[in-house]
């Protein structure tokens, strides 16, 4: 066979198998956006060992409707001042986790500034973009994942029982959340 270059959409899915390995992992990038963002309250749901849902929601400062877009963009983050790699004071910076996240599942994240009228949405279907669209929700953000790896069936088969995989889920909101300390106001 020749040498070829791969589409964007298969380079997409290929480094996103890179950031998210099994469910646990999609729900550590999604807890540490919220610490990032300000949260002090975090709501976890997951069915079926995270596959069938994930649904991670917030009361983080939220983000405006050019941000929510440029969000699930690659390497489009608000972390990183002046590309300063050296002085990193964030759990993320690289601007891989929601991208990577929706080219291998339903991606749907909601987000609302406080001090704005309206929240929006915008949905990434397994890599396809959809425009922003209004949503009920009172402030910070709500992300959802849902079909984790439909779009890589590959990975599903190193993937341990529904069992092991909320197990694993378990274990990432531990290990984030004993050194997280409560924020003062809560």
């Amino acid at each position: 066979m020749p040498i070829r270059q791969l589409s964007a959409e298969t380079v997409n899915r290929i480094a996103a198998g890179e950031v998210i390995e099994r469910p646990a992992s999609v729900v550590k990038e999604l807890i540490e956006n919220a610490i990032d963002a300000g949260a002090a309250v975090i709501d976890i749901v997951t069915v079926g060992g995270g596959l069938s849902l994930i649904r991670v929601s917030d009361d983080g400062i939220g983000m405006n409707s050019a941000d929510l877009a440029l969000a699930v963009e690659r390497h489009a983050t608000s972390k990183l001042a002046e590309e300063d790699l050296f002085n990193i004071a964030t759990l993320g910076f690289r601007g891989e986790a929601l991208p990577s996240i929706g080219a291998i599942a339903n991606l749907a994240v909601a987000s609302r500034l406080r001090q704005e009228g309206v929240a929006q949405e915008i949905v990434v279907d397994r890599g396809a973009k959809r425009p922003l669209r209004p949503v009920a929700l009172a402030g910070g953000s709500r992300v959802e994942v849902r079909e984790v790896f439909s779009a890589t069936p590959a990975r599903l088969k190193f993937l341990k029982s529904e069992r092991a995989e909320n197990a694993a889920i378990a274990e990432v909101v531990k290990r984030i959340a004993w050194p997280t300390p409560k924020s003062p106001s809560a």
